[in-house]
């Protein structure tokens, strides 16, 4: 599998008005490193130090696709019982500035996983915890 790193800076500003104007710039969210964890794990290191580890197949099940999720109504169209269990990325690769694209082990490899979707998926504590593949929301705890 093929590490991406991915890093970008912003220009530092001459002028008053490009001050102005890239302090109301977000900064950009990407990827410094992404690594494969372990035989079921990738991991990623973002540039503002947050590290997130995501369980290979649930990415395969969050693919965003028009294949996996019906581009007019959102209707996850994926069918979680036809993704093997031991799906892996083959390889990944840096789409432009702005995302990520995966070679899956089970022949798919039409998603973008931007990086903002991919950090909306981190469930660790500091991200809110799990979420569902499906629809990337966090599962609502018993009381």
């Amino acid at each position: 599998m093929t590490t991406v790193t991915a890093t970008r800076t912003a220009p530092a500003a001459t002028t008053a008005t490009e001050r102005g104007r890239a302090a109301m710039v977000k900064p950009i969210l990407a990827p410094a490193r992404l690594f494969q964890a372990d035989a079921t794990t990738l991991g990623v290191t973002w540039n503002d130090g947050h590290e997130s580890r995501y369980a290979v197949r649930d990415l395969r099940l969050a693919c965003p696709c028009a294949h996996c999720i019906q581009e007019w109504t959102g209707e996850v169209m994926v069918k979680p019982e036809l993704i093997p269990q031991d799906v892996r990325p083959l390889d990944l690769e840096s789409v432009g500035n702005y995302g990520l694209r995966v070679q899956w082990s089970d022949g798919h490899s039409t998603g973008i996983y931007t990086w903002e979707r991919l950090r909306a998926f981190c469930g660790c504590a500091a991200c809110g915890g799990p979420k569902d593949p499906l629809t990337l929301a966090t599962p609502a705890r018993p009381r």
